[in-house]
């Protein structure tokens, strides 16, 4: 059998090299289209907290099956402090954020909320540095990015939440029509979405400084997706219960509703989540968070063209900003990587010389040693 051509094997690595590029784009649509059905499902009258709370319910139910196959052996012992741990993680990072993310959304619209969702990057950074967990040199261009990037970043968060701005309206009828949006919706409690908005996306921050230390003491991750999934629900069924005491709002029978959580624990917690780890492990997490913006974009996008959303102008100048201020925290953090890891290397051939002339040393020792003895 012949040996395969160099054309061929050319070919190859090329179609895979864009394979992450094109998972991650996928990944990204699937979160956009979330953001519509949602809003859909809300003006059908799907409750935020039921929804929150039955999502939860179900990716645990899918993962908890899973989890125990395959971790079996990986899980630590449940002890008390590492259910508080997790507690704690489940509110920061699933019930209390997603409640206070989503009905953000019943306030305001998805082009609003995915233009804050940026700035989780630069709010996480903000928080390392008081904690000491980020060092920032100001002396070089990658801290001065950093900083930059943060700034320019709150700057963008804080113009979509002050300044709405005049509607710049669709020319023509939207092809699509959820009820309830476009021209007619006026979203009288924009600014109580707007703190809602910035509240979820703080604790969406915190809890990624928690989960750092957390996966250190529990590293089976699926089980640990499974075990926050289903605490957060549970706490969400209680929120819930105590806000929403209509027992008709629990119904939500097999129409619109029904399939848009079934949509979100499948497609948003499932498939998307397998897709962000293979291509964190391929290419990094640089790469996985640096399409982040690009749902900005399809959101904006298809809001405005297909389903005859507004636009307004502190939305549009906001998320620029944001989008612009990630990109400069990203380029930072991917130039502090690398010069972290060139240190790393000069470390290792310092000691690899070290090591070398200290054998040379012992060696010409050795040969001395017997002229002495003659």
């Amino acid at each position: 059998m012949a040996p395969p051509s160099p054309a061929g094997m050319m070919r190859r690595p090329a179609w895979m090299r864009y394979t992450p590029h094109a998972l991650m784009v996928l990944a990204q649509l699937f979160f956009t289209l979330l953001y519509f059905i949602t809003e859909a499902a809300f003006n059908r009258g799907l409750n935020p907290y039921v929804y929150v709370t039955y999502r939860h319910l179900l990716v645990a139910c899918v993962l908890c099956p899973f989890a125990y196959f395959y971790e079996n052996k990986l899980r630590p012992k449940m002890t008390l402090m590492l259910f508080l741990e997790i507690f704690v993680l489940s509110l920061l990072g699933g019930s209390l954020t997603l409640n206070m993310f989503f009905s953000s959304l019943k306030y305001t619209s998805p082009t609003f909320v995915t233009s804050m969702v940026n700035a989780v990057a630069s709010i996480t950074f903000v928080i390392a540095i008081i904690l000491g967990m980020e060092i920032v040199d100001v002396r070089s261009l990658r801290g001065l990015a950093k900083i930059a990037g943060a700034v320019v970043s709150f700057a963008g968060v804080t113009t979509i939440s002050l300044y709405k701005g005049a509607a710049v309206r669709s020319l023509w009828k939207a092809p699509v029509q959820i009820q309830g949006s476009g021209v007619a919706v006026a979203h009288e409690s924009w600014v109580k979405g707007s703190l809602l908005a910035v509240a979820s996306c703080i604790c969406w921050s915190v809890c990624f400084i928690l989960q750092a230390s957390s996966i250190k003491r529990y590293p089976a991750k699926l089980s640990l997706t499974a075990l926050m999934s289903m605490v957060g629900g549970m706490q969400s069924a209680v929120f819930a219960a105590f806000m929403q005491r209509n027992l008709d709002d629990w119904l939500i029978g097999f129409g619109l509703k029904f399939w848009c959580i079934v949509y979100t624990g499948i497609a948003c917690n499932g498939l998307t989540v397998v897709i962000q780890l293979w291509c964190n492990k391929k290419k990094g997490p640089v790469f996985v968070t640096m399409f982040n913006p690009l749902l900005t974009v399809m959101v904006t996008t298809l809001a405005y063209f297909i389903f005859g959303e507004n636009l307004h102008v502190g939305s549009v100048i906001g998320g620029v900003l944001v989008i612009l201020g990630l990109y400069m925290l990203l380029w930072g953090k991917d130039r502090d990587q690398e010069h972290k890891d060139t240190k790393e290397q000069d470390s290792e051939l310092d000691c690899e010389k070290q090591a070398t002339v200290m054998s040379e040393v012992s060696a010409a020792r050795d040969d001395k040693a017997p002229k002495m003895m003659k």
